[in-house]
């Protein structure tokens, strides 16, 4: 089939979670046999890695993107005015646009596939363009990664006073967004069934929604788990008697650097109390400010890599990964990742959404200081309990997240293609 993917981010190199998702799912369309166009925005480091597409993709057209917190304040107004979520006002620009539009204009596709919620808007032109040379238009998939609105919901709860309204608005719109972009979508993927049971209650909560709408739009969403590549991923050759914990994410998502935040301020004291060798190792791109202050001043115990190319050195340093993280959706690649790695690994309820790993078998789970304390600490002690979790993370990982198994259920959708494509709601909405 002829694919028009369209996707915020260059996802080469695979080396943060939604750059991850969106690289293995372009590999197993590509290697199914499906005939790829990609229209994506580029930042100006990316631009290196964009022959490694076209050598996979049909062709490749970049837009280019920069961001600043000066256009950022311009586009919030603006979302104040249309009353669109600012991540969408973000990136809805004309060169995008102007873009796919040609595309859709000059060339026939049998799939628009929308990665992520910002580039869904761009595919509403495409029914209407593609509808008038051809019958039946484009189907059209919409790959959520997250339900974006439970994001930003939790994130509100626990942001300082000035960011809390501003935090709950966005999440209001979102919600409103996404389930407008279910109704429009003939197919919507989540990667989790949390974020399924989110995104249908999206659409339960917009006004003059009817029964039937909420269950057409139930049977047009899907589950589709993100994978990870466990022959690449191999058992690290990590150090079980050393106390280095390391820890990863992109830092300058702020969940992300919320849960490491806490980590540092309320958790890892008083493993020090305990343990005063531990030593910490944080890895990750856009390192705030306050986390370098840190580590010049405790550099004995903390050390903040910023981006590294190759996580393999960190993780033989290290006994044991946390991946603490207290807002946040869909799923953490970097727990799948660390399973593939062999690293044992102390999360969060949260952290664990999505995952279908038992607690206490696969990985610990605690919520509050303490009690993560301690599991970290008992862990670091234990390098017999390390090696079971260890093992059985691996297993886990290669029987149910390896993305040559898991991505199979995308193929199904299009296989399904002339059933899923009834409409959900007509006149299709405006998003």
């Amino acid at each position: 089939m002829r694919i028009l993917f369209l996707t915020q981010i260059v996802p080469y190199p695979p080396d943060a979670g939604p750059k991850v998702k969106t690289w293995h799912g372009i590999r197993y369309l590509v290697e199914a046999g499906h005939q790829i166009t990609m229209a994506s925005y580029v930042r100006p480091d990316e631009m290196q890695h964009l022959p490694t597409l076209e050598a996979m993709c049909h062709a490749v057209h970049p837009v280019p993107i920069r961001r600043s917190r000066i256009k950022d304040v311009f586009y919030m107004g603006r979302s104040f005015l249309t009353g669109r979520p600012f991540l969408v006002e973000r990136d809805d620009l004309p060169e995008m646009r102007t873009l796919i539009h040609d595309l859709l204009a000059s060339q026939e596709f049998d799939v628009i596939y929308a990665d992520q919620l910002t580039m869904a808007q761009f595919a509403f032109p495409g029914k209407k363009i593609m509808g008038s040379y051809r019958n039946p238009p484009p189907f059209l998939v919409f790959d959520a990664h997250n339900a974006v609105w439970t994001i930003l919901k939790r994130s509100s709860e626990t942001a300082n006073w000035l960011m809390r309204p501003l935090l709950a608005r966005e999440s209001r719109a979102i919600k409103r967004h996404e389930g407008e972009l279910v109704l429009n979508y003939d197919h919507t993927l989540a990667v989790t069934d949390i974020d399924r049971a989110a995104l249908l209650e999206a659409v339960k909560s917009l006004p003059a929604i009817s029964p039937a709408q909420i269950e057409a739009a139930a049977a047009h969403l899907s589950v589709v788990p993100i994978a990870v590549d466990t022959q690449k991923l191999q058992p690290a050759g990590r150090n079980p008697t050393s106390q280095r914990i390391v820890t990863l994410g992109t830092l300058h998502y702020p969940p992300n650097a919320d849960g490491i935040r806490w980590f540092v301020r309320e958790v890892y004291p008083l493993i020090q109390r305990r343990m005063p060798k531990a030593q910490l190792t944080i890895i990750g791109k856009n390192p705030p400010q306050d986390f370098q202050q840190l580590a010049v001043e405790h550099p004995e115990s903390i050390n903040v890599t910023g981006y590294v190319p190759d996580l393999d050195p960190y993780m033989e340093q290290s006994a044991i990964m946390v991946v603490p993280v207290r807002a946040g959706g869909g799923m953490r690649v970097r727990i799948l990742e660390a399973f593939a790695r062999g690293m044992p690994v102390v999360t969060t309820t949260v952290g664990l959404e999505g995952i279908e790993a038992e607690p206490g078998v696969e990985v610990l789970v605690e919520d509050t200081p303490e009690t993560f304390a301690s599991a970290v600490m008992g862990l670091l002690s234990n390098p017999d309990w390390q090696a079971k979790l260890s093992q059985r993370g691996r297993k886990l990982a290669e029987e149910k997240y390896d993305w040559q198994t898991v991505l199979g259920q995308i193929e199904k959708v299009f296989q399904n293609m002339s059933t899923l494509a009834e409409p959900i709601k007509e006149p299709p909405i405006e998003a």
